[in-house]
């Protein structure tokens, strides 16, 4: 009985991790002004060990990044490449793939093993592949941030971890939390 109860748990957590996969993205980055700066964004983005494949749009400076599949993916390790190839992170829009996952303004879910605090959404089920921005500090204009910040009362959206307001995990002041609108 032991071992049916661990085989339908098992069955159970892969049916939701292959539902619960950020699929791809598309990143803009700033400060590219010329096939030398966009080569070296592209082979910074490259060498992440999740990102399957990338195309590149050069009239809008936009990398398109597909995720492998079942990989985990590392939103801040995007950014760290695009800075370390000298640049800036414009926009990231992710595309998530999701399995009736409520959403309400200005709270926080687990997905895919990061934490997304929705601002600016209104309450809704998410299904299917949805697109999700992502807008915490150095991944949108200084402007764009500003804006955003008068929309949630939660100090997180400052500093990017969890605070005193987030009461999803006890004890998790550190964990970090990524920001995004809908």
């Amino acid at each position: 009985m032991k071992k049916l109860s661990v085989i339908i748990l098992l069955a159970t957590g892969l049916h939701f991790s292959a539902f619960s996969q950020i699929k791809k993205a598309s990143l803009q980055a700033a400060g590219l002004t010329c096939a030398m700066c966009s080569r070296a964004t592209l082979e910074a983005l490259k060498t992440l060990p999740f990102v399957d494949k990338i195309d590149t749009d050069l009239n809008s400076t936009t990398f398109l990044l597909s995720f492998k599949p079942g990989v985990p993916v590392d939103i801040d390790q995007i950014k760290q490449k695009v800075d370390d190839a000298g640049f800036s992170v414009a926009k990231l829009v992710l595309t998530a793939n999701f399995d009736k996952v409520s959403v309400q303004n200005d709270t926080h879910i687990n997905y895919a093993g990061s934490t997304f605090h929705f601002i600016n959404a209104r309450n809704q089920v998410l299904s299917g592949d949805r697109d999700i921005t992502v807008i915490d500090k150095d991944f949108v204009s200084a402007k764009q941030f500003k804006k955003f910040s008068t929309q949630t009362a939660m100090p997180c959206y400052q500093t990017g971890v969890m605070a005193n307001c987030c009461k999803m995990e006890a004890n998790a002041t550190s964990h970090r939390i990524y920001h995004v609108t809908i």
